[in-house]
């Protein structure tokens, strides 16, 4: 892999596309939590804390997932020289070693890589847990929650959508009163605050030229095992409800081969390439 810095928007959406193929993540959902953590933006910084680079990775949630998936992504230098200690958190012996698998999150490729071998891991682990396939919005309740308060979020969405979010999660709520607050100083709900979600992560990835929902189905892959299966989902794949019928539509259009002009291809036919190439691999 050649881990030589990216800069330009072009470049990162094609290191996003990247990381799709090779994960099967679905493409809006990473473009679109891109554009809402650093705005596209490989260098960005945040000022409160040590989130660094496209997907704002702390530095323990990047150690760990370069610890886990790097070595199958050519990192095999960074994985082996992170240590995991008794109590959990994750250290490098040598300071400049440290230094330089840290600088990695600035690396658009690899920060998409681990963004999406990171969210991923958090769909296994929620459809676990939760019994039900996830979407793009669930995933982010992780990014931003972490694992264990996506699972409390979600579980609680489910039985008690208009519970104040504030109150399930009082030091997340002092950090983003944005997100918890309504303008008036009322404690938003938790689906108020789970809706907010999904439009921010919509908004984001339209605003840098999606061609889906971001806050819909994380994997792309899905949809090309149930296109190869006559547009019906497969049993065991992470197709969720609203996937099959989009297959379906478009496929009926592109059936009627004489209204396609192959050189000028529609948002859908485009996204259709994307996908069969999806699940070619990287």
């Amino acid at each position: 892999m050649n881990v030589a810095s990216i800069g330009n928007t072009a470049d990162v959406q094609s290191a996003i596309a990247l990381a799709s193929r090779r994960t099967g993540v679905d493409f809006n959902y990473l473009l679109g939590q891109a554009q809402v953590e650093s705005g596209m933006r490989a260098d960005a910084r945040a000022r409160t804390s040590s989130a660094t680079g496209l997907y704002q990775f702390i530095e323990q949630s990047w150690l760990a997932v370069v610890k886990e998936h790097g070595e199958k992504h050519g990192l095999g230098w960074a994985s082996d020289n992170i240590r995991q200690s008794a109590s959990g958190r994750f250290t490098v012996a040598d300071p400049a070693t440290r230094s330089a698998i840290l600088d990695l999150r600035t690396n658009p490729q690899v920060a998409a890589l681990m963004a999406a071998e990171h969210a991923s891991d958090n769909q296994a682990a929620l459809e676990s847990s939760l019994g039900r396939a996830t979407n793009g919005t669930d995933l982010y309740m992780a990014h931003f929650l972490g694992l264990g308060g996506a699972r409390s979020f979600l579980g609680a969405l489910e039985t008690n959508p208009g519970r104040s979010g504030a109150s399930m999660f009082p030091a997340a709520a002092r950090a983003n009163r944005n997100i918890f607050y309504a303008a008036n100083g009322q404690p938003k709900s938790l689906s108020e605050i789970y809706q907010g979600f999904a439009a921010k992560l919509d908004r984001g990835a339209a605003a840098v030229g999606a061609t889906g929902l971001a806050s819909a189905s994380p994997s792309g892959a899905a949809e090309v095992r149930a296109l190869a299966n006559g547009g019906a989902v497969i049993p065991g794949t992470r197709a969720v409800a609203g996937d099959t019928p989009w297959v379906e539509t478009t496929l009926a259009n592109l059936n009627t081969l004489r209204q396609v002009d192959p050189l000028r291809p529609t948002p859908d036919t485009a996204r259709l390439a994307y996908l069969m190439l999806a699940s070619l691999g990287g």
